[in-house]
């Protein structure tokens, strides 16, 4: 009950991670407003929820001592996973500070990506401003504060990594894997070679008949083409 439990968690971090790391390259872009910044920090907010809340039960998990050998060593891989889904999340929100740092929204700032819209600059506001847009103005200092907020939340998950680290010792290099290494490549080549004998089956062996047809055939053309040349010599 409790593995569920962690793969349902993880799975629902890893979602969620994924979801903010695209977001994340947007941010200086065409796309960039103040409604990605909010959707930044709900995301962001969520990935840390399900990160503290996976961390709990997986630490819970570890330090059981009556735990079995192979339920110990599924448990192990779900930290080695989280541990890396940590780890990108922690480099994401570094990312997320270093753009939305240098491309703030109440400051003046040039696009980092021409889009190819061309007009009045009247005409252009007017289409591409909307009501939610214009209330957004007025909170002008909302990427400043959550920058602030970003930075508190970045020693937060690197402390988070520290203590998983010290409360639980699993090595990532001694996880072993469910399947051996290059189990899928060679299951690829099995399938590439069995559809290649059944492709040799399905042809079978060269037909004689053909074969020989085939060579009177060249034999009579390269006599035609020897006599044409006789002919235009002698004439």
């Amino acid at each position: 009950m409790a593995r569920e439990e962690c793969k349902a968690l993880l799975d629902a971090l890893n979602k969620a991670t994924a979801c903010y790391h695209h977001l994340v390259l947007t941010v200086g872009g065409s796309a960039d407003s103040q409604d990605l910044r909010e959707e930044l920090h709900k995301t962001r907010k969520k990935a840390q929820e399900l990160a503290v809340a996976t961390g709990a039960r997986l630490t819970t998990a570890l330090r059981d001592r009556g735990l079995g050998a192979e339920e110990r060593a599924e448990f192990e891989r779900l930290w080695v996973a989280f541990s890396g889904c940590l780890d990108l999340l922690e480099a994401d929100m570094k990312r997320s500070l270093a753009l939305g740092t240098a491309f703030q929204l109440h400051a003046p700032r040039r696009p980092l990506v021409r889009t190819g819209v061309a007009g009045g600059a009247a005409g252009v506001a007017a289409r591409a401003l909307s009501a939610r847009s214009l209330r957004h103005d007025a909170e002008c200092d909302f990427d400043v504060d959550d920058l602030r907020e970003l930075e508190r939340e970045i020693r937060q998950v690197g402390e988070m990594i520290h203590d998983m680290e010290m409360k639980v010792n699993v090595p990532r290099w001694t996880v072993q894997a469910r399947q051996v290494a290059g189990a899928e490549l060679q299951s690829s080549t099995g399938a590439s070679s069995t559809g290649f004998v059944s492709i040799e089956e399905r042809t079978g062996p060269c037909d004689l008949s053909k074969a020989l047809a085939a060579t009177v055939f060249s034999a009579v053309l390269l006599a035609a083409v020897a006599l044409a040349v006789c002919v235009v010599k002698l004439s």
